[in-house]
């Protein structure tokens, strides 16, 4: 389960909301080895969420929201992998659609910064999904297949990465795809891995499902076979909505 904070909280936001999450989850016993869980904070919280986190040995993961395809040099602004490695980041994410549609990024630049968090020892989370102008002129899964090949392309065999699928049209909007929608694009997705990766890599690649996540809808989506996992974004923000997100088994098995 990753919670992408986006453009929100300071770090001293950013140190309760962890705190708290950290709390909520060890009431609840929860089980890192069953469900790993990540928090992806803004650049100026990444250093107090890392330190809290080492302090207090925290089991959470530690993950950048962007990064740059460049390793260093005269780029204003941008924040390399090495720098992200230093803080014990351990994902990245890289193509989310607000950085494609919101920066102007291409595929291109997608894989080449899924490249930079490999090579900077991380795993690149990669973003694919359509908005709804592209399901409607291209059907649905055949946007988020073309982006996954462009950003695997520069990426050696073997290396580790995450798919999040997010509906462009669903994010924010306070209205999920259907489980069977994601679980659609989802297995399209893994059997594209298959074609473009092999078995092996195709079975052990997590595909997340992001756009508008709550602990009412969650447990449909992972149900799904295909469904590994979910990435949140505003849910993520509220430490007990986030916490029964990640419980989803034990609300439904209480249901």
């Amino acid at each position: 389960m990753a919670g992408n904070w986006k453009m929100n909280l300071d770090h001293l936001q950013a140190i309760a909301l962890v705190q708290k999450l950290s709390w909520a989850l060890k009431d609840a016993r929860h089980d890192y080895a069953d469900g790993e869980v990540a928090v992806f904070p803004p650049f100026t919280d990444l250093r107090s969420v890392q330190t809290l986190l080492t302090a207090d040995k925290l089991p959470l993961a530690l993950g950048a929201q962007d990064l740059s395809p460049h390793d260093a040099g005269a780029y204003t602004g941008d924040i390399s992998a090495a720098m992200l490695a230093k803080l014990d980041v351990r994902y990245a994410l890289v193509g989310h659609s607000e950085r494609r549609h919101g920066h102007g990024e291409s595929d291109e630049t997608v894989g080449a910064k899924a490249l930079a968090a490999h090579r900077g020892g991380m795993i690149p989370m990669i973003c694919v999904g359509e908005t709804a102008e592209d399901l409607e002129q291209h059907g649905a899964a055949a946007v988020p297949l073309a982006q996954l090949a462009a950003a695997l392309a520069p990426l050696p065999k073997g290396a580790e990465f995450v798919i999040a699928y997010e509906p462009v049209w669903a994010i924010g909007s306070g209205q999920a795809a259907t489980a069977a929608q994601a679980e659609d694009v989802a297995r399209a997705l893994r059997e594209a891995l298959r074609d473009l990766r092999g078995d092996d890599e195709a079975a052990a690649t997590r595909i997340l499902y992001g756009g508008s996540v709550t602990s009412q809808n969650v447990a449909s989506f992972l149900a799904q076979p295909n469904v590994d996992g979910a990435l949140v974004g505003g849910a993520s923000l509220k430490a007990d909505e986030f916490s029964r997100i990640v419980q989803f088994r034990k609300h439904v098995t209480a249901a």
